[in-house]
């Protein structure tokens, strides 16, 4: 077959390639992609005064007390609304992590839920003396292998009457962990009260500043941002500064976390309709996941205040809730959010387990007939083959699904998985593991 003369010379790619070369630049640099290493399914808050190395441990305890109470896991699963099937599926795996792995993510809390002032007539003293312990606690966990995957502080924010504060038990908290041995490997910092682009260039100088002073690899600090002002949302000049963070933290930002409350009650919601689902918060999530899509920034949900005590009917009402809000997240791809009860912890892991579940078998069906290029109910393009790989690694991650089914069902691999899923990031030859 005789082919078309070609009209584009040589001169007219080159001219295109450097019209377009920022535009590159942008994509590589400011779009990576998700790194595909775990993510933490919750993040959970404690007062810091109230940290010890056995927290996680009691606060398994009293999960599984709280639910033995019920009637058993399985059956509380079957209260908030799975199948007998399913919570009989589910059950064992829950009973499991709340015994192996309580918290996946714990905040030693110097922000709203920790008051220093209320044990001292010297606030700063009283605080100085908390965080060293805060830390030397971190070291004591770890060293005896108990500590949380993932762990860190949550310091006051850089609004002007906190400001050095949250700084100076920013600094404090670091330097002891370097003090006493190391920092953990899943260390995490929380800036909350985020408004301003601004906020978060300073928290880069100063993360910067500490790598630099304590001989840290450069980048070795990142942090999250937590989105409780609507002036993160959208600017005084109509923009979103939201969507500028990526773009303006030199790589820093691991995360954005939705602060329900706070958030709420900037907008003069009433307390009693202040909730994760309002559609003021549904504006605002939907806003960060715009702006931090293909960033590799990770997102996580906020909490409810709804906390499962009380009698048996109010417990059982705030677990339902629980449940559903948590796979309400999910659903719409926030794969992460906050608990601030040992009583919240079943429901956290029954629905975040059931929604993995229940999706795997289609899910991996799917993945098989992709992978073999076989002609299935669904013709899955390469996009949807990633989010398939990706969604059933994260349920390989959090315990939800074991890497033994995954084989089974598809003939892909954990290795194989992350490669399908994050391409950008792992370029070798795709393929089922043999």
């Amino acid at each position: 077959m005789t082919q078309p003369q070609p009209i584009f010379s040589a001169g007219d790619y080159e001219r295109i390639d450097a019209g377009l070369a920022d535009t590159d630049r942008l994509l590589a640099a400011g779009y990576p992609g998700d790194s595909g290493t775990r993510q933490p399914v919750h993040t959970v808050y404690v007062p810091a005064d109230r940290f010890t190395p056995s927290l996680a441990a009691e606060w398994g305890h009293q999960a599984l007390a709280a639910a033995g109470a019920a009637g058993g896991i399985q059956r509380l699963a079957e209260v908030v609304g799975l199948s007998p099937e399913l919570a009989a599926e589910v059950a064992p795996r829950v009973e499991s992590k709340l015994r192996a792995e309580p918290i996946e993510d714990l905040r030693i809390d110097f922000e709203d839920g920790y008051l220093a002032a209320a044990k001292s007539g010297d606030p700063e003293a009283t605080e100085d003396d908390d965080v060293i312990r805060a830390a030397d606690r971190v070291t004591e966990a770890l060293a005896a292998g108990i500590a949380t995957p993932f762990i860190g502080i949550r310091f006051k924010c850089f609004e002007e009457a906190t400001r050095r504060r949250g700084l100076r038990t920013l600094e404090l908290f670091v330097s002891r962990l370097v003090q006493r041995g190391g920092l953990p490997e899943g260390l995490v910092l929380t800036l909350p009260k985020v408004s301003t682009v601004d906020q978060v260039g300073a928290m880069v100088y100063a993360v910067e500043r500490l790598e630099s002073a304590l001989g840290l690899r450069r980048g070795r600090l990142g942090f999250e941002v937590q989105v409780e002002t609507p002036q993160l949302i959208i600017g005084a000049d109509g923009s979103h500064p939201v969507a500028q963070l990526p773009h303006k933290s030199e790589g820093r930002i691991t995360a954005l976390h939705y602060g329900t409350y706070d958030y709420s009650a900037s907008l003069q919601i009433a307390a009693a309709y202040q909730s994760m689902e309002h559609p003021a918060a549904d504006f605002a999530k939907e806003v960060m996941q715009l702006a931090v899509a293909g960033t590799g920034i990770r997102l996580s949900d906020g909490s409810t205040n709804i906390l499962p005590v009380g009698d048996d009917a109010q417990r059982e009402e705030a677990w339902k809730l629980h449940a559903r809000l948590v796979r309400r997240s999910l659903e719409r791809g926030f794969y992460q959010g906050w608990d601030l009860h040992a009583h919240q912890l079943p429901t956290r892991y029954i629905a975040t387990y059931a929604f993995y579940r229940e999706g795997f078998p289609k899910a991996a069906e799917r993945l098989r007939n992709y992978v073999q290029q076989t002609i299935g109910a669904v013709l899955d393009e390469p996009a949807t083959a990633r989010a398939l790989a990706a969604f059933v690694l994260r349920g390989v991650q959090c315990g939800a699904v074991g890497s033994e089914e995954v084989l089974a069902r598809t003939g892909l691999s954990e290795a194989d998985l992350t490669r399908l899923a994050h391409p950008r990031l792992t370029p070798e030859p795709q393929g089922a593991s043999r």
